[in-house]
């Protein structure tokens, strides 16, 4: 036989065999959890804790097995210091920046006192905005022209909301589920900006993307107050529910190896926030994808490129029953207690966050469909990019004492 044809039909073949729709995914299962987590369990809450005070010594009391790591955390220079590793003038001042507007805007989670106009003396108003369809179609058209990436919509659940508050004058307070529903939200977080990641511009574009969530909720939730409905918005550093969960089911991806939620398009080089509600609402699908979870178990990319060796690289486990990877946020944090950034680095070797092009939604489209292209891709992504890819210098014009 010809060698040209021969070549030919192994090419052939080749193709076919990663493109025809094969996911081979079917034992990779999303699995919420079953019950409610304390917010006060959370390392982000337990750095609050100050040594010497009641609230220090009752929870270690009852929890001596983080005392170690915490207290560990808490003799490094911390988050944003300049006494830490990747200190770094600018971009920590901007991040600063950025936190403390956040603080602020975490007074307004709830709403104000009503007013004379308050939505309490507009009772038409619930009938003249009582389609869940149409509601839906606004906030989510609203939404992405004003800088969401993504907005889903979803059941509120009890696993969705912590048992109870854990930072602030409420902790230990019970965190009762007031609303029906729950919309999701995502904000992209800068390409080139994570991949100087763990210094400072991965902290400055994660501070500026929690911000800009924050401000999306935060707008949203009025909006359905002044259209005579309850809202709450949740947003970094007052959450009353675990964001990435409502996330999941309100169909915007599934919770990877390591631990960030998973988008189709940008994988985890994002950031959410959350509203709930008791707006009539459409509900979105969940669809958390298996071929997302197969992925994450053959790379393992992330759990490599760990600065703290945080992120399992094994098989899931059982975690209360449910299979899942868990990682060490004691570990995690510590970095950040030391980097004094919040890292990124696996959010930024992620083979789901490379640009949102062509090329990479063509990948994305065959890690999705097809088994065989899924571990080829693994491959070919060490190649490209490196198993362990550089980690890139700051952006040029963030050095301004050069």
């Amino acid at each position: 036989m010809d060698p040209v044809i021969i070549i030919l039909i192994i090419v052939s073949a080749i193709t076919l065999a990663l493109f025809i729709p094969l996911k081979g995914a079917r034992s990779y299962k999303y699995t919420p959890p079953k019950k409610r987590f304390h917010e006060a369990e959370a390392v982000l809450s337990r750095r609050l804790l100050i040594p010497g005070t009641e609230a220090y010594d009752s929870y270690y009391q009852t929890h001596p097995e983080h005392k170690e790591a915490d207290d560990k955390s808490r003799s490094a220079p911390g988050l944003l210091s300049p006494a830490s590793r990747f200190n770094h003038k600018a971009s920590f001042a901007a991040s600063r920046a950025n936190f403390q507007l956040i603080d602020f805007l975490g007074t307004l989670t709830h709403g104000q006192s009503p007013g004379p106009e308050s939505p309490d003396q507009r009772p038409d108003q619930h009938a003249a905005n009582s389609d869940p369809k149409k509601n839906s179609g606004f906030i989510t058209q609203w939404m992405k022209k004003t800088g969401a990436h993504s907005v889903g919509f979803t059941e509120l659940k009890d696993y969705h909301l912590y048992s109870h508050k854990g930072r602030g004058a409420d902790t230990g307070k019970p965190i009762p589920r007031m609303h029906e529903n729950a919309i999701a939200l995502t904000v992209e977080m800068d390409y080139e900006m994570m991949q100087a990641a763990p210094q400072g511009s991965s902290v400055m574009e994660s501070s500026e993307q929690y911000l800009r969530s924050g401000v999306l909720a935060l707008k949203l939730a009025a909006y359905i107050r002044d259209m005579a409905y309850e809202a709450t918005a949740h947003i970094d550093g007052n959450y009353e529910l675990i964001c990435p969960l409502v996330a999941v089911d309100a169909g915007l991806g599934v919770i990877g190896r390591m631990g960030l939620l998973m988008t189709p398009d940008l994988g985890p080089r994002v950031r959410i926030s959350v509203v709930s509600t008791n707006m009539p609402l459409t509900h979105s699908p969940s669809k958390p994808e298996r071929t997302t979870l197969h992925f994450c178990d053959l790379c393992k990319k992330c759990a490599d490129n760990c600065p703290a060796a945080a992120i399992p690289s094994g098989p899931q486990t059982k975690v209360d029953n449910i299979s899942r990877w868990q990682i060490s946020s004691e570990r995690c944090y510590h970095f950040w207690t030391t980097s004094g950034t919040d890292c990124g680095r696996c959010m930024t070797v992620c083979p789901y966050s490379h640009r949102d092009d062509l090329f990479h939604r063509f990948i994305r489209w065959g890690l999705k469909n097809n088994l065989l292209f899924r571990y080829l891709a693994v491959k070919l992504d060490d190649i490209f990019y490196g198993r362990k890819p550089t980690i890139r210098p700051l952006p040029d014009w963030t050095n301004i004492d050069d």
